[in-house]
């Protein structure tokens, strides 16, 4: 009796201590909002755009005028002058002052207005990456999700099929000892509940390992046990795939990305035509001089316009624009070269999605057969009309029909996500 009650509070006490981890209920759209806020993959891309814009006002601020204060205090020796490193050989005298300068740029004839332009195509695009990152993290959830799906799926039908083999082997284990079947038999029997056994191992590793690709997804770094929640089935695929990649050509955030891009190459190839062109600024300067000598006044203000006009620099200025130009244009190849792989891309979704949905007429037809045929083979196996051989072919293509069928729905479904990321509306 006292065996008994240790015994049972070492049970109570393990049991406790080692609690199961409960399963968080989870949608797909849960999924996705939590993907978009914890993701650090679009975490950076949202830092980047933002970084992007303040590129603009970084350019911008050339509008604006500079001011800038000082405080120059200064003494010498008498009758001293700067008389080497300059042509001219000012004086230097004895002095104290502060004072205030500004720098207001007039006009330079464009260039800064294409540098803004430019500027402003570049931070557009990169807020089109933004776009395209969450896209793409949605996909990676989406997939993680139905494979997800299909993984626990695949689980129960090995599960379903250890429990059948577990009953054919003590079936025709009492048959063989009632000498009614051979040991040969019972052999194969338990070949088959050893493979059985295999795949719900095999099964298993996959919904631990797709659950963690989809805790990846999510942004999570530690291991999650979701509940997920069955999606309704989509309709069939559109049927004019023409139709899929005009609008893919017309809301892909990649294609937009790179039209920005490319409108920012031909504006700052413009900006760097522009060189040529002088710049003329005005300037002024206003203080006081509180300590000085003799001959200054205490305070002092004075304005004035400078005009730079290029005349030769070694070709640089050529060079700048020769080079921006040939970006521009091979910025302009790389946008036809990802339209051209855009429009692959959706054939190839399309495609696909077409076959998955054909995959769940077939797949059903297959299971129903099989699951005839296996009732076939167990009737004449019963009846002693046909081998252990049969039978075991038999539950062979019914478990494979089964996670063939439930596979078919999940991989439908991720076709479809598919096509919806390549069409730029998976939102």
């Amino acid at each position: 009796m006292r065996k008994s009650w240790l015994l049972l509070v070492m049970v109570l006490g393990f049991t406790g201590s080692a609690p199961a981890q409960s399963a968080q209920p989870l949608t797909l759209r849960q999924a996705e909002d939590i993907a978009l806020k914890n993701h650090p993959q679009i975490q950076s891309a949202r830092l980047s755009a933002l970084a992007a814009n303040e590129v603009t006002r970084q350019v911008r601020s050339a509008y604006y005028p500079v001011a800038s204060g000082a405080l120059t205090g200064a003494g010498a020796t008498p009758e001293s002058r700067i008389a080497a490193g300059f042509l001219n050989n000012p004086v230097i005298l004895n002095r104290y002052s502060q004072g205030i300068v500004v720098d207001q740029l007039i006009t330079d004839f464009g260039r800064t207005q294409n540098l803004v332009a430019s500027a402003r195509f570049r931070a557009a695009a990169a807020n089109e990456v933004l776009q395209a990152t969450q896209e793409d993290i949605l996909l990676q959830v989406n997939r993680a999700y139905f494979d997800t799906l299909r993984a626990q799926a695949v689980l129960r039908v090995a599960q379903e099929t250890v429990r059948e083999r577990q009953l054919v082997v003590e079936q025709v284990t009492a048959l063989e000892k009632s000498k009614l079947k051979s040991g040969l038999d019972l052999s194969f029997a338990k070949v088959n509940l050893a493979q059985a056994e295999l795949l719900l191992a095999q099964a298993e590793n996959n919904l631990k390992a797709s659950s963690a690709q989809l805790a990846e997804a999510l942004g999570y770094q530690d291991q999650r046990n979701f509940q997920l929640a069955e999606e309704p089935l989509p309709g069939p695929p559109p049927a004019d795939v023409t139709i899929l990649i005009a609008e893919a050509l017309r809301q892909r955030p990649e294609l937009a990305s790179q039209r920005f891009t490319e409108q920012a190459a031909l504006r700052y190839a413009k900006a760097e035509r522009d060189l040529w062109l002088p710049t003329i600024s005005a300037v002024g300067a206003a203080g006081l001089t509180p300590l000085h000598q003799v001959g200054l006044a205490d305070h002092y203000a004075a304005a004035g316009m400078t005009m730079t006009l290029p005349i030769f620099n070694g070709h640089l200025f050529s060079a700048l624009r020769a080079e921006a130009s040939l970006k521009a244009q091979a910025e302009n190849r790389n946008l036809r070269e990802l339209e051209d792989r855009v429009t692959r891309d959706v054939r190839v979704a399309w495609l696909n999605a077409q076959t998955a949905y054909q995959r769940l007429g077939l797949t059903q037809q297959l299971l129903d057969q099989a699951s005839l045929a296996l009732d076939l083979a167990q009737a004449r196996y019963k009846l002693g009309l046909s081998s252990i051989v049969e039978l075991s072919q038999a539950q062979l293509n019914q478990t494979q029909a089964q996670i063939d069928q439930a596979s078919a729905k999940y991989d439908y479904q991720t076709q479809m996500a598919s096509l919806e990321y390549q069409l730029g509306s998976l939102h």
